[in-house]
């Protein structure tokens, strides 16, 4: 059986930086919407969290076996109010405003640019935006990259450690919606923030971009 260093390409001595770049370019290469295989596309994310969590097996070089993680609770589902963060460029707003949302919701926006939906229990906060008919930036949907990076502003959106992101953009309230798990019956969250400093650097040339778009 490969070791989880095998299936990303690495030594077993490579550093951080090293382990993130080699998952950022396999989970594209494995990804589904990029010519891979679902399968291919977990056993990539597997390899990656083993190796991140210290969970390789040096004699075996294979990962142990763990016991899986509870799933998020969320009988009701979550009420999402969201922000669209080019709709703060255009009207001269801050992220750090703690009356944004209250400013956006009398502001008359379009859909595009600010609206509630609901998340049902074991979406992502991606998936539950695209099954309400929404269309929200995603690149690689595997925490490998910032470009569905949401700005949390109010409630909890869990994610698993199988991510890009650094603790200083963590503690800032930045979190990938296509891997986070909304935790809290409401949330508030600025989306389309692929653009803040530090998160450039973490972008990928997406297969499909586009806006938010109200469901028929």
């Amino acid at each position: 059986m490969a070791s989880p260093f095998d299936v990303l390409g690495l030594d077993p001595d490579a550093d951080d930086r090293a382990v993130i770049e080699a998952y950022r370019d396999r989970v594209k290469e494995a990804h589904p919407d990029h010519g891979g295989s679902a399968a291919e596309f977990q056993r990539v994310k597997a390899a990656y969290e083993a190796v991140r969590n210290g969970e390789v097996d040096d004699d075996a070089g294979t990962a142990p076996e763990t016991d899986p993680q509870p799933e998020p609770r969320e009988p009701e589902g979550t009420r999402v109010e969201y922000v669209n963060y080019d709709a703060l460029d255009d009207h001269g707003w801050s992220l750090d405003d703690p009356e944004l949302f209250e400013t956006a919701a009398e502001a008359e926006l379009d859909p595009v640019d600010y609206g509630r939906l609901l998340v049902e229990p074991r979406e992502s906060l991606l998936e539950g935006a695209e099954n309400r008919g929404f269309t929200w930036p995603y690149a690689c949907r595997g925490g490998a990259c910032a470009n569905c990076a949401v700005a949390v502003v109010e409630g909890e959106l869990d994610q698993p450690p199988n991510h890009v992101l650094s603790q200083e953009m963590l503690d800032r309230g930045i979190r990938l919606s296509c891997v986070g798990m909304p935790m809290t019956d409401e949330l508030k969250v600025v989306y389309n923030v692929k653009h803040l400093p530090d998160l450039d650097e973490l972008l990928l040339p997406a297969k499909r971009f586009g806006q938010v778009s109200p469901s028929e």
